[in-house]
């Protein structure tokens, strides 16, 4: 294994080690402005988070709920390009040395060249991609070119996913498996509902790579309700609805440290299931 896919694998058995899953945020790059999502990354790791999946935004994120809808919009208006999310990612590894992840759908990646995207995620810092609608058996030009850069792919699975399918995804991702709570778009839920568990239990029957549950966590007792069987708990939408609510950018960052570290706390507070 190389690169920062190491770094990524590290982190994730570290958490394991201290029987408690990791906290891997989401912020969408270039929110509310490059410098200032930049800023954002660096005030939720400081918080306490683990991991971050940075945003690529899009003009059509069919997988995301209105909030995160809301944040791509404004960083499209600002003029964000996959140029700053790879600064984004540079700096924010740079300045934590902790891994950063790129969450996008294909089509950017495709314009702009996979071969291109993937050299220069890597020479960035980036620990890999999360690739929500990348279908696995079209997959194998990124796969290829991800394991020769020592970057993770990270796949989707859902509910709905069949036993045969998700044997199909895992045996083709690395990294860690991201496993949809629920049915839906993004956004907090007031539960994440038993689906999750049951969905991570047959995930870790297909592979030994580490589970991690996003979707709807959005408060420091749903992250230790997830905790208690994922290897990881994923929150996007409410840490961007902190940054949305704030009255000033200062005050946004302020807001997001403090859901990280209440989000921590709730990781910690709940024995993670073997």
């Amino acid at each position: 294994m190389s690169g920062n896919i190491q770094l990524l694998s590290d982190t994730l058995d570290r958490a394991r080690s201290e029987e408690r899953a990791a906290l891997i945020a989401y912020l969408p790059a270039g929110f509310p402005t490059v410098d200032g999502g930049i800023e954002a990354i660096k005030a939720v790791f400081d918080g306490g988070a683990d991991i971050v999946e940075v945003g690529l935004p899009h003009s059509d994120p069919v997988l995301d709920g209105p909030v995160i809808q809301t944040a791509d919009d404004i960083a499209l208006r600002g003029g964000v390009r996959i140029a700053d999310v790879l600064r984004t990612v540079r700096e924010a590894h740079r300045a934590t040395g902790k891994p950063v992840l790129v969450m996008t759908y294909w089509n950017p990646i495709d314009r702009y060249g996979v071969e291109r995207f993937t050299t220069e995620l890597a020479e960035a810092g980036g620990a890999g991609c999360i690739l929500p609608d990348l279908p696995v058996q079209e997959s194998g030009a990124w796969r290829e070119h991800a394991e020769k850069h020592g970057l993770a792919t990270v796949f989707v699975v859902a509910p709905s996913s069949r036993d045969e399918r998700l044997a199909t995804i895992t045996r083709a991702g690395t990294g860690f498996v991201y496993a949809a709570s629920l049915m839906g778009v993004t956004g907090t839920r007031e539960s994440v509902g038993a689906q999750a568990a049951d969905l991570v239990r047959r995930t870790r029957a297909t592979s030994g790579l580490p589970v991690c549950v996003g979707l709807g966590v959005s408060n420091a007792e749903q992250a230790a309700e997830v905790a208690g069987f994922a290897d990881g708990v994923i929150v996007g939408s409410a840490f961007v609805k902190r940054m949305l609510d704030a009255e000033d950018h200062e005050a946004g960052l302020a807001a997001v440290r403090e859901l990280a570290g209440e989000l921590a706390r709730g990781v910690r507070s709940s024995k993670r299931a073997s």
